[in-house]
């Protein structure tokens, strides 16, 4: 999952695309080659012209300041050469009168450019904000249980898409969601951030977990369009050695055993997508499963196994699981996450999210793995 950063006052490029800006440097070499080009050959005019390469080249990575910079130098070095080699002056002012009014062109498409990358840089500042509202950091432990997450948005500069999850201490244990909400876009993120949010408050209010997921459908009811639904599944964790999960159209879970053994927790009985009861009769199940030390829990969303490679071929998770199965679930998503990225030739196509719990063994609990209090401000825990 990409993680969130906060602007300061530094300028967006280094941010937006990974680098500063390389400054004057290159476009001043390339008007000193010409230059340079110029004195060896003697070949007077036929050179000048190239200077105006130094500020449009200018123009890509720096301000007006920059560019006219580079456009004064490469004016004052363009007449220096020409009254050097004897041009006419009506051929070097027409010469020079170009440069100028490349220099000013340029100058504008770099103050363009400019403002142009400063209200990304607002806009992306605000989709990060979104993502730490909405897709909270998940720790590293939450209860008895060890936690990671991936998460990758499908949209080049996205933080954040129509996936979600969130899980949070309650009184009535750890509880967990992860869901995949119909479209794309900014309605699709709005749908999520609502089912998140009722999510975080029934769990925490509602000692049933199929009560937790009513609260959620008839938010959505009142709240979707007639052809707008969710899929998810909502797992608790009421009680030592037993998981709950509530599977609502959502892909099956993965439930690794202590044995290293991978089975999908497919529902007996298929209950619609969450915002579709009622179009249907069918109510989802509670299922009861049971998760001793050394278990853990694989839940993702359909962007990881519609995954297709340049065969079309899509991506193994459960034999993915096994390869790279291991007592850590960070290491184990980052080596699943990384095979995946393989998989599809680097660039994801639809947003992916992977939640993986374990259940830490007695003897690995009793050596000083952290485990944070209930009572304590946790993920999705509201002040007191």
């Amino acid at each position: 999952m990409s993680q969130a950063r906060k602007h300061g006052g530094d300028p967006i490029p280094t941010r937006l695309f990974g680098h500063r800006p390389t400054g004057p440097l290159l476009p001043v070499l390339i008007v000193f080659v010409v230059v340079l080009v110029d004195l060896v050959g003697g070949a007077g005019m036929t050179w000048l012209p190239l200077l105006a390469a130094g500020p449009a080249l200018a123009a890509t990575t720096n301000g007006p300041r920059g560019v006219l910079c580079v456009g004064l130098l490469a004016a004052a070095l363009g007449a220096t050469l020409g009254a050097r080699d004897g041009a006419p002056g009506p051929e070097l002012a027409v010469v020079l009168a170009a440069l100028l009014a490349v220099t000013l062109a340029s100058a504008l498409a770099g103050a363009l450019r400019s403002r142009r990358e400063r209200v990304l840089a607002d806009v992306r500042s605000v989709a990060e904000a979104a993502q730490h509202a909405l897709l909270k950091p998940v720790p590293a432990t939450v209860g008895p249980f060890e936690v990671a997450v991936r998460y990758s948005a499908a949209a080049a500069e996205a933080r954040i898409g129509g996936d979600l999850y969130a899980l949070v201490p309650t009184p009535y244990g750890v509880r967990l969601i992860v869901g995949d909400v119909r479209g794309k876009g900014l309605p699709a993120v709005g749908t999520a951030a609502l089912v998140v949010g009722v999510f975080r408050e029934a769990a925490y209010d509602e000692p049933d977990l199929l009560a937790v997921v009513d609260r959620i459908e008839r938010s959505l009811a009142r709240n979707l369009g007639a052809d707008d639904f969710v899929t998810a599944v909502v797992a608790g964790h009421p009680r030592p050695g037993e998981l709950e999960v509530v599977n609502c159209g959502h892909a099956p879970p993965l439930l690794v055993r202590s044995s290293e053994d991978v089975v999908a927790v497919e529902s007996p009985h298929p209950a619609p997508p969450l915002g579709l009861r009622a179009l249907t009769d069918q109510r989802p199940d509670l299922q009861v499963l049971p998760f001793a030390d050394g278990d853990q829990l694989l839940l993702y969303t359909d962007g990881v196994i519609e995954a297709r490679d340049r065969h079309r071929e899509f991506y193994p998770l459960a034999e993915g699981l096994s390869r790279h199965l291991c007592d850590e679930p960070a290491r184990t998503l980052d080596s699943i996450h990384e095979e995946l990225l393989t998989h599809v030739g680097g660039r994801l196509h639809d947003d992916a999210a992977l939640l993986l719990i374990r259940k830490p063994t007695a003897g690995a609990a009793e050596a000083g793995v952290p485990q944070p209090a209930l009572g304590g401000l946790a993920l999705g825990e509201r002040a007191v």
